[in-house]
């Protein structure tokens, strides 16, 4: 009767892609996009349709990420049995077959859209797909320990920032290359919130975190440094000239970063948000202020200027 239900099949679609994780590549790609264009002092104005660059642009990475998630949970059908039952492949709300139809669409309408943009864009579109795709697909880089940590980090932090700049300018500059960097390591220690969730279904299934590994507590040790320590440097890369001076209350992000450390150690988890960790809602959230933070001090010194 489920499977038949039209209503239930529609949420299931929709909780097949993960509608809530989809607002870290919008959020995200536009906020950097915007900072790339005010900060290169682009020719194009509102009547001309800048927004008709940056909304395929940023669409065309969520619905990366959106095909992305559909994958992981295709291959992930067993760990989702026993972790999270209640996902629509596990349940049969939808079919494996559907599954990969929605993937195939998906990926192929964020190509599409990237089309729209410029070749370079479409080729940070293609690392990325080759990122999501290893992490997937077996053999994968999703089993192997560490490894693991970066093959989400590289596609969502550095890559999608270089990715978003280069829309508008020259992604090898100091600033968007330091920019995804900071990313890139924030991503490395962020990313381990998702596994809390899934510790034991992980290792019944053969995927190696540092979670299920060594434990909640010793894999916090591990993240902290990577969520403090970039925004801790920001001054360092003002005074060497490799930033703008504006950028220094990036710096107090440190605290935030400090705050999912501090929820991987004392809720574990207990602390539920969605469908995980109050330490990934926390991740989740300084990584949209550090993005807009950026845009909006980019943006502010850019007109003053």
């Amino acid at each position: 009767m489920t499977k038949h239900n039209p209503w239930r099949r529609v949420k299931g679609y929709i909780d097949l892609i993960r509608p809530f994780t989809l607002l870290a590549p919008l959020i995200v790609s536009t906020c950097i996009m915007l900072a790339s264009y005010f900060s290169n002092d682009v020719s194009l104005g509102l009547a001309s349709g800048w927004w008709a660059v940056i909304l395929p642009a940023s669409i065309s990475l969520a619905m990366l990420n959106g095909a992305s998630n559909t994958l992981n949970q295709i291959t992930d059908i067993e760990a989702d049995k026993l972790s999270k039952p209640y996902r629509p492949l596990p349940r049969g709300i939808i079919t494996m077959r559907e599954a990969y139809l929605v993937a195939l669409i998906m990926y192929v309408s964020a190509f599409v859209l990237a089309i729209m943009i410029h070749p370079l864009f479409v080729g940070f579109l293609l690392l990325i797909t080759l990122f999501t795709l290893t992490y997937s697909l077996r053999p994968r880089f999703k089993d192997i320990l560490v490894l693991n940590q970066l093959w989400v980090a590289i596609p969502r932090g550095f890559l999608g920032v270089l990715a978003s700049w280069c829309v508008f300018g020259n992604c090898f500059q100091p600033v968007p290359l330091i920019i995804g960097t900071v990313a890139l390591l924030f991503l490395i220690g962020g990313s381990i919130t998702k596994d809390i969730m899934d510790s034991d279904a992980d290792k019944q299934t053969g995927t190696h975190t540092l979670v299920n590994t060594f434990g909640v507590k010793k894999a916090a040790l591990f993240s902290f440094p990577f969520m403090f320590f970039p925004f801790v440097f920001i001054p360092l890369l003002i005074s060497a000239e490799l930033l703008p001076e504006s950028l220094w209350l990036l710096t107090f992000l440190a605290i935030p970063g400090y705050l999912v450390f501090y929820c991987m150690v004392n809720d574990g988890a207990k602390g539920r948000f969605l469908e995980n960790t109050s330490a990934w809602a926390v991740m989740y959230l300084t990584y949209f202020v550090f993005a807009s933070s950026f845009s909006i001090l980019t943006i502010v010194d850019s007109v003053v200027l």
